[in-house]
């Protein structure tokens, strides 16, 4: 079966900008499928996929949607039948990559269609929001954004080229790239893929587990603990990708207690336990609460700071917000309903909090690790370490925790 690019797009505004897109995509040997979601007007072309089965699959029938005229009403129905027909061609096997284009509505409808499929899958929209903050379309999922520069109105020498580059990652993709079976295992991968949480607080630690880990035939794979490196790490392990977890770096807690800007998501620190995925938690860089240069509120002007670079600065923890912290990590632990450990670095929590260092406070490091011990439930093992997070030893005990879990 020869796979096509599906093209996600609204007809009736954008017919001539996706009619160019297609052919584009033809010239370079590339067969293509375009699903009409408009719901303004008649189609510019003949699509592949009509208007009317996009609507039927969201619920409704095309012809109630015109004469209701409710926008946000046809943004959902549309935004559903897109969604569902796009995972059926996906599940068929019938399209190589999935492309869209639009303003608002076009770029929500293309990336809900994209973040419906696995990592991997080739997925690229062009649109005009794609230079703002893109996490309410990327969400988690590898989506490549082309900023349209000019807006999508008819072909010109600016959308012409943009569209022009567009196409041509997009058949790079389907032609050169590794197809992806959604499950974290291609053909040739057998190791074990752990997963962690890092920042460079914390950097040491995770590069020594992930030399263990190498050495012991495993692969690691590194998150940013800064929310949407959270949400991606929580979503990965909820596709079946992982088989171990090294949540190092719990610095969300801290941040959601304490309002900074990297807060832990509504089901962090829950999947792993939820799916039976063995997994190791410690304390990185909760000794301090991340805010970017000049938001910092106002009511904690009396603090203690520190300007990790020129975007963002850090606040040490106070007694009370770990106490809070370890409590909230804690509760999320005692859902867990595999195989879950908590080890404890006596000696700091990162880079900064060591001795010498601008955030070392071993009793406000103790008040965590006392609340955390306290609020879990009976059958998860806290194991105490008398050395520093970023110490090497420290590293091969998290290791040989989950390895020990994993046999």
């Amino acid at each position: 079966m020869v796979k096509k690019v599906l093209l996600i797009g609204t007809l009736d505004t954008k017919g001539e900008e996706f009619q160019f897109f297609k052919s584009t995509l033809q010239e370079r040997g590339i067969q293509t499928l375009v699903m009409d979601a408009g719901v303004l007007g008649p189609p510019a072309f003949k699509p592949d996929i009509s208007r009317e089965e996009v609507a039927r699959e969201g619920g409704e029938e095309i012809e109630r949607l015109i004469s209701i005229r409710d926008r946000g009403r046809s943004m959902e129905v549309m935004t559903k039948g897109v969604v569902g027909i796009t995972r059926k061609l996906y599940r068929q096997q019938e399209i190589a990559a999935v492309a869209g284009m639009g303003g608002g509505s076009g770029t929500n409808l293309a990336c809900a269609a994209m973040r419906a499929l696995p990592l991997g899958f080739p997925k690229l929209v062009i649109s005009t929001l794609a230079s703002g903050d893109t996490t309410p379309f990327v969400g988690e999922k590898d989506i490549m954004m082309v900023y349209s520069v000019a807006d999508i109105l008819g072909i010109n020498r600016i959308t012409r080229q943009i569209i022009v580059n567009a196409a041509a990652a997009v058949a790079g993709m389907v032609q050169y790239g590794t197809p992806s079976l959604g499950t974290g295992q291609k053909a040739g991968d057998n190791k074990a893929l752990i997963s962690a949480t890092m920042m460079g607080a914390t950097t040491p630690c995770v590069t020594f587990a992930g030399q263990m880990l190498k050495r012991q035939d495993m692969e690691l794979v590194a998150f940013a603990a800064s929310s949407s490196g959270g949400r991606a790490m929580e979503n990965m392990i909820e596709e079946g990708w992982v088989q171990g977890v090294l949540d190092i770096t719990t610095t969300e807690i801290i941040n959601i207690v304490a309002g900074g800007v990297f807060p832990a998501s509504r089901h962090r620190f829950e999947t792993a336990g939820s799916k039976g995925v063995p997994q190791v938690v410690t304390c990185g860089a909760i000794d301090f609460v991340n805010f970017w240069t000049g938001n910092i509120p106002s009511k904690y002007k009396k603090r203690q700071f520190y300007q990790h670079n020129p975007a963002a600065v850090l606040m040490r923890t106070s007694l009370q917000e770990n106490i809070k912290a370890g409590k909230a990590l804690a509760q999320k632990l005692n859902l867990s309903k595999g195989r879950t450990a908590f080890v404890a670095p006596l000696k700091g929590f990162s880079s900064y909090d060591i001795k010498g260092g601008p955030f070392f406070n071993p009793e406000t490091d103790q008040a965590f690790l006392e609340s955390v011990e306290k609020n879990l439930r009976p059958g998860i093992k806290v194991i105490k370490c008398d050395c520093h997070i970023n110490e090497e030893q420290f590293a091969a005990i998290l290791v040989k925790t989950l390895t020990g879990m994993m046999t």
